[in-house]
This record gives C-alpha cells, sequence and structure tokens, in this order.
C-alpha cells in the first residue's frame, strides 16, 4: 500500500516535466518562420540589380557596329558559295599566252613531229600538253603531215576532257554529253561553244603551239578564247 501512495504522489511532477518538453518543442518548430523576412530581404538586391540591367539599351553607335559584325558574318559564306557557282558557270579559258610553247607528251618529254605523225597515224589523234598546260589534240592529215591547228580538249560547258571517238569521227564529252565535230565545232549541247584553237607549227623537228588570235574557221566569228 505505500508503494502505490508513491506513485501516486510523483505523478504531478512527471506531468509538469512532460509540459515544458512540449513548449520547449513547439518553440523550436516556430523559430524558422521568424527567418523568413531575412530570405525576402536578401532576395531584394538581386532583383533589383536585374531590372537594372533590363533597362541598358545600347546606343546608335553599338548598334551600328553590332549590325556590320553580323552582316559581314553572314556575307563571307554567301561569297563563297556564289564564287564556287560563278567559277563552275563560266566557261574556262583555251588560248595562250604572248609566245608559243613547245608541246610535250605524257611523259614530259618535247614532242618530235616526225615520231608524233608516225605513232599516231589518221585518223587517230593523240593529246600533247600545250598552251597553259591545257590538253591539246595535235591531228594528222592523211598525208601524214600535221594539221596547222590543234584543238583544245578542254569542254567549254563545265571543263571536262573531250575524247575523240574515232568510230564516229568526232569529240564526245563523256560528262554531260556534248559534242563537237571532227574540228572541234559544237553540234550539241549542254556546251555552249566550240573547241578553242591554237597554231601548230614544226620549229627545228618539235611541235611547237602558239596562240590563235584570228577569226575562227570553223563559225567566222572572232575566237572567244582570246
Amino acid at each position: 500500500p505505500k508503494r502505490i501512495r508513491r506513485r501516486s504522489s510523483s505523478s504531478p511532477m512527471l506531468r509538469f516535466c512532460l509540459a515544458l518538453l512540449a513548449a520547449s518543442a513547439s518553440a523550436l518548430r516556430v523559430a524558422p518562420a521568424a527567418r523568413a523576412p531575412t530570405v525576402q530581404a536578401a532576395r531584394a538586391p538581386a532583383v533589383a540589380m536585374a531590372a537594372a540591367a533590363d533597362d541598358f539599351v545600347p546606343d546608335m553607335q553599338r548598334r551600328t557596329i553590332m549590325n556590320l559584325v553580323l552582316l559581314g558574318g553572314a556575307g563571307v559564306p554567301v561569297l563563297w558559295l556564289a564564287g564556287g557557282y560563278i567559277y563552275f558557270l563560266v566557261p574556262p579559258g583555251g588560248g595562250g599566252g604572248g609566245a608559243g610553247v613547245t608541246a610535250r607528251d605524257a611523259l614530259g618529254a618535247d614532242v618530235m613531229a616526225a615520231k608524233w605523225i608516225a605513232a599516231n597515224p589518221y585518223p587517230g589523234r593523240a593529246l600533247v600538253e600545250g598552251l597553259k598546260g591545257d590538253a591539246h589534240y595535235l591531228i594528222v592529215k592523211e598525208d601524214k603531215t600535221l594539221y596547222d591547228f590543234a584543238i583544245n580538249a578542254v569542254c567549254t560547258h563545265l571543263g571536262c576532257v573531250v575524247p575523240f571517238n574515232r568510230a564516229q569521227l568526232k569529240y564526245i564529252c563523256p560528262c554531260h554529253g556534248s559534242q563537237y565535230d571532227f574540228n572541234g565545232k559544237v553540234i550539241r549541247g549542254p556546251a555552249p561553244l566550240s573547241l578553242a584553237l591554237a597554231h601548230v607549227n614544226d620549229v627545228d623537228g618539235k611541235v611547237v603551239l602558239s596562240p590563235w588570235t584570228e577569226t575562227d574557221f570553223r563559225t567566222d566569228l572572232a575566237p572567244w578564247w582570246k
């Protein structure tokens, strides 16, 4: 019986302690809410700085410089592409410079007229390196002499080297089908012009090519390759 009275007498003290603990816990939970104004105050300067930055407007001089920079950056690739198109659309030059040049074979040796005629009898023809380094056809006659003109083998459409078709006795471009007759006159497009000409001369047994500046005998027109 005495033990029971001790427990009942100590219960008010226990309730008092629990009440203190509960009050402390409540105070701890409420404390973070008091920090909210500090966070709001810290954010206020950042918002003000962003608003100040948005108010900046470049003056006319800076705008002009920025526009020029953008225009230049966009113009370079456009000009580069345009230059490529123009290069392919303009027919390649086929003539030569001032003085004549000695024709060279595939090995880089000077072309000797007699040996060339013997190696390439009529109606066949073969290429030599001529004016401006372009490929030229030397044409052998039936009497085993050379014609006094050579034909530039560069197609006037897009610059392909045109082979000579011995069976049909004409030049047929393998790239786009342009055709030229026995003398290099254009007879089928898309090539717009005839093949360029060059003079052929025998100088000390060597074949020498020089620019053709006279009227084109095939068309009775001034040479387009001048």
